[in-house]
């Protein structure tokens, strides 16, 4: 029996929000990997086995899928959001280097919806124009390397979007990136708090960049800035597309 691999997007939260694709993969599934809150999204059945794992054990998780596909398995990883934004399709390509022996496996990678899109589309359009995506977590990646793209990418005028901007482990970070912010953008630039998007909780805060506080923020939001053109228009926040360079 041949087996396969998929590595899946769930979206941000809201099952309208989970594609046709992923859930035909994930209804052909035998197993279901992925970091706890993910995996009791998916409903148990008969004949699928649930695998949740804690948190940063993405390389041991993606290797178990690895062997499960290997001995005839349909394993499914599932990350939140989008799995090739910050998330499992990447660490299973780092599994796989490791693990050549798995290289003429069937793998498949299935796009989802991000938070950080999902909260675009809530707020109007304020990735409008040129944005990038910066996870604040400093736990794969040196601070020092955050501090240093946080402010390439204001220089550069683009659009922002935070993931991972605060938690309890580390609550001080998201102030000294706002203090970044403030030294390398005007006060007015508007910034948007946009927490559990698509779920009832959903909560979205505009501000301007003088206003913005660190509490803010939590692990559950998603964080995007503007560039030096986003502006309101009644209460949805947009960036031009003719959004030209800083002068």
């Amino acid at each position: 029996m041949t087996g396969s691999l998929t590595v899946v997007g769930l979206g941000p939260g809201h099952e309208a929000m989970v594609t046709p694709e992923v859930t035909e993969a994930l209804a052909r599934a035998t197993d279901i990997l992925g970091y706890t809150p993910y995996v009791t999204r998916i409903a148990p059945r008969e004949g699928l086995t649930l695998h949740p794992s804690d948190n940063r054990e993405e390389l041991v998780r993606a290797a178990h899928a690895l062997e499960l596909a290997a001995e005839g398995r349909h394993a499914v990883i599932v990350s939140s959001g989008d799995p090739g934004v910050f998330a499992m399709a990447s660490a299973l390509f780092e599994a796989l280097e490791a693990a050549p022996q798995h290289l003429d496996l069937p793998i498949a990678i299935l796009p989802g919806i991000t938070a950080m899109l999902a909260a675009a589309a809530a707020a109007g359009a304020p990735l409008g124009h040129d944005f990038c995506a910066i996870n604040l977590s400093d736990n794969l990646k040196p601070f020092a390397l955050i501090e240093h793209r946080l402010r390439m990418a204001a220089r550069g005028d683009f659009a922002m979007g935070f993931y991972n901007p605060r938690s309890a482990s580390r609550p001080h970070q998201f102030a000294r990136v706002l203090e970044i912010l403030r030294e390398e953008c005007e006060p007015t630039r508007l910034i948007l708090f946009a927490r559990a998007v698509s779920t009832p909780q959903q909560a979205i805060r505009t501000v301007t960049l003088e206003q913005a506080t660190p509490e803010m923020a939590d692990m559950r939001t998603v964080v995007i800035v503007g560039n030096s053109a986003t502006r309101q228009v009644g209460r949805w926040v947009y960036t031009p597309r003719s959004a030209g360079a800083p002068a």
